[in-house]
């Protein structure tokens, strides 16, 4: 059934109106952070790389930063050790007890992140542990793991059993066939899910508020410059954010999409 061109007419219109919407203010934002003025305003007289280079002699956001780079690599550790061999797990066992299991290592995703962060906090503060990067990664770990688990098992859903079966008749034990047959088979879904990790632990609040100690991440730092007021300095850091995030999740994406 063909549609008549007026309706793709509206609905591409409609599609382009969309995206403005949600893009427009990124593409505000990233002109602003090159204003030479500290005072925003529309249109921008003077072009310049001024708030950028305040980047590099602002002590505060590189130790943010830092802190960031160590919190997401970190999770990015935990949930590729922990996800795959769940994964592989999964896969694995059968029955009600496998949809259980299933349905619990989704949990984190389904829950909101306010939730989560809230209730990690009050269990921490029961047990008398004292906030810090730690718990930062803690909670990240649990929210982003179920990420590598599902794209993981989907790609192991793809894997041909009789491949694993061959290498073992061969004389591989489990172990040698996983390295040799099955790592490489789920490689690129386990790459492309470590940089969404990254991409994702890197920018994220909700959780890293409720879990932070005294080291701020980048996200944290950012929100406590907000309560000033937005400035330029905030739009370059919020700009280069954008700019490797995207980079990140686009070759993320690709490679889960690869064979």
């Amino acid at each position: 059934m063909h549609s008549n061109p007026a309706t793709r007419i509206f609905f591409r219109v409609a599609a382009g109106l969309i995206f403005v919407f949600l893009y427009a203010p990124i593409a505000v934002l990233v002109a602003f952070s090159f204003q030479q003025s500290s005072i925003l305003s529309w249109p921008i007289e003077t072009w310049s790389l001024r708030w950028y280079a305040a980047l590099l002699e602002n002590r505060q956001i590189q130790e943010s930063i830092l802190n960031s780079l160590t919190v997401a690599s970190a999770c990015v550790v935990v949930t590729t050790l922990t996800g795959v061999p769940l994964a592989l797990a999964l896969r694995r066992i059968k029955g009600n007890f496998a949809r259980l299991l299933e349905r619990t290592i989704l949990m984190p995703l389904i829950v909101p992140q306010l939730i989560t962060g809230l209730a990690l906090l009050l269990i921490l503060n029961r047990a008398g542990v004292q906030l810090s990067l730690l718990t930062i990664i803690l909670g990240q770990s649990i929210v982003w793991m179920p990420l590598v688990v599902t794209q993981v098992y989907a790609r192991l859903q793809s894997l041909e059993v009789e491949l694993e079966q061959a290498s073992m008749d061969l004389g591989a034990n489990r172990l040698q066939t996983f390295w040799r047959v099955t790592l490489p088979s789920i490689r690129t879904s386990v790459i492309g899910s470590a940089l969404l990790v990254f991409t994702l632990s890197f920018d994220e609040l909700p959780v890293t508020f409720f879990l932070t100690g005294s080291e701020n991440t980048l996200p944290m730092h950012i929100w406590s410059m907000l309560r000033i007021g937005i400035t330029p300095e905030i739009n370059a850091i919020a700009s280069l954010t954008v700019l490797v995030s995207v980079i990140l999740i686009l070759a993320g994406i690709r490679l889960l999409r690869s064979k």
